[in-house]
């Protein structure tokens, strides 16, 4: 399971999760996310910035903000710490 990215050339585009991930996985991530919004301020952030959409669709942008914080802490090999941008 990764993020979905879109480059060419110069161009780079985040396209959300990947739509062949595991359903399971990103159903965790999805109540992840939930939970995240209301225990992390850097994610409460990103989630009011978007208010005014559709909520299912804004809860999948933070859960491809956490799937995308995710990888980064397995390659770092760093702890997650809430209210940190990576």
């Amino acid at each position: 399971m990764a993020p979905g990215v879109y480059q060419s050339g110069d161009t780079h585009k985040a396209m959300g999760m990947s739509v062949r991930a595991h359903r399971l996985i990103r159903s965790y991530f999805v109540e992840a996310a939930w939970q995240a919004i209301r225990a992390d301020p850097v994610m409460q952030a990103y989630y009011r910035k978007h208010l005014g959409k559709d909520t299912k669709k804004i809860i999948i942008k933070v859960a491809r903000k956490l799937l995308s914080r995710a990888l980064a802490v397995i390659k770092t090999e760093t702890p997650y710490q809430i209210g940190v941008v990576q």
